[in-house]
């Protein structure tokens, strides 16, 4: 088992295109690291880097106590599960999670311990003597863990292993993933554009936005106290709702104000607040749907809303709204302690007040996007703004033929 430390890791193109740019992270043996953000930011490019699949353009990685910049893929002790399966169609079960060891000239005896080892931790034994055309997507999932497992790799690399999986059968995997985490006790690095699969997963994760980290924590502080909008708005569903709000200062403490209504700042935000030399006067005030409470109209400091969509969710409705004509939120409401009436008259409401959980709020400064109380927090990347960085990539030529 080991560690993997990537130092100033950075790749470009030879078109000029930066996919990552200054990648800082350190892994630590046995941990569950996930890289995720939207298609594009960069999250498989880092994985394919740690494999050896990409080469990097500048930087470091090592894993254990080798770099391996210029080690081969074979050589760095790494297992990777694809997206695709790669699974030899005319290799029985047995023989696709065999074939890496056959490579290594392994002794029978061993090749077929380490194949029934590997088939039981993954509930496939009596799937050994089929084709992959024979299998189902989970079960070829399966077999392409097992394949990689039998090596006993230092780093386990998994790249979007469940988006070819249905909505179920992924859940079902999901759990899965997480006991055989807890049996063989390696290194994962795992890749996912799925927010939910990331929270569940991970003991850190990794939140990449156009090749650049927007925020490396565990899944609570990510969803408590996200360090800028982009991670706000990604984490969470629904995702989190924005106000438009002005900060101001009475005596010793500070509250924000969205229109008329007066939102008391918890503690933890007055403290970081009360630090900064210079703060905007304008701000977004963030809060999750399930933190806004539907109240009685003119409750002090509530605001109005007007209902546009109700989304039955069982034990839960969802409530798509308009707050002072423009501004539009959504509310999780929980609804395991209403009458079956009650329900349908929120279902059946046009106009609702509501307040919001003030100990929950997050403020950001809205010209850069940064968390005003989080240390540190990276600011959200503008791709044609030098502040951050960012390279652009060159302009396609016009064919003087076409015009295109």
């Amino acid at each position: 088992m080991a560690e993997v430390k990537l130092r100033n890791v950075r790749k470009q193109y030879e078109n000029g295109f930066v996919a990552v740019h200054d990648f800082n992270l350190e892994i630590k043996d046995k941990e569950f690291i996930v890289l995720v953000g939207p298609s594009g930011c960069g999250k498989s490019t880092t994985l394919r880097m740690i494999a050896g699949l990409e080469d990097i353009s500048g930087g470091e990685i090592s894993i254990g106590e080798n770099v391996v910049n210029d080690m081969e893929p074979k050589d760095r002790d790494i297992a990777m599960v694809f997206q695709n399966y790669a699974l030899y169609p005319h290799m029985s079960v047995y023989e696709n999670i065999a074939f890496g060891l056959r490579l290594r000239r392994l002794p029978n005896d061993e090749i077929h311990q380490k194949v029934c080892e590997a088939a039981e931790i993954l509930g496939i034994t009596e799937l050994l003597g089929r084709k992959p055309k024979q299998l189902s997507g989970g079960q070829r999932q399966r077999v392409a863990i097992g394949r990689a497992i039998v090596r006993v790799p230092k780093v386990f690399l998994m790249d979007e292993p469940l988006s070819n999986l249905d909505a179920k059968l992924r859940n079902q995997m999901r759990a899965e993933i997480i006991l055989l985490r807890q049996k063989i006790q390696t290194t994962f690095v795992y890749v996912t554009h799925d927010q939910t699969e990331a929270m569940t997963l991970g003991d850190r994760i990794v939140i990449m936005k156009d090749g650049y980290v927007m925020q490396v924590g565990t899944p609570q502080e990510l969803f408590n106290h996200p360090a800028n909008l982009f991670v706000a708005g990604f984490i969470g569903t629904p995702q989190m709702n924005f106000f438009d709000a002005e900060l101001k200062k009475e005596g010793d403490r500070f509250a924000a104000y969205i229109g008329k209504a007066r939102i008391s700042l918890p503690e933890n935000i007055n403290t970081a607040l009360a630090k900064k030399s210079k703060l905007p006067e304008k701000i977004t005030l963030g809060v999750r749907p399930e933190n806004l409470i539907i109240c009685d109209n003119g409750t002090p400091n509530s605001l109005d809303a007007e209902i546009k969509v109700t989304e039955m969710m069982g034990s839960e409705i969802h409530i798509h709204a308009k707050c002072g004509g423009e501004k539009d939120i959504i509310l999780r409401v929980q609804i395991a302690d209403m009458t079956d009436e009650e329900q349908l008259e929120l279902i059946k409401r046009k106009n609702f007040a509501f307040t919001l959980r003030e100990r929950t709020v997050n403020i950001f400064d809205p010209d850069d996007g940064r968390n005003l109380a989080v240390e540190g927090a990276a600011a959200v990347p503008k791709k044609d703004d030098t502040v951050y960085g960012a390279e652009k990539a060159p302009k396609a030529k016009k064919d003087k033929k076409s015009g295109k």
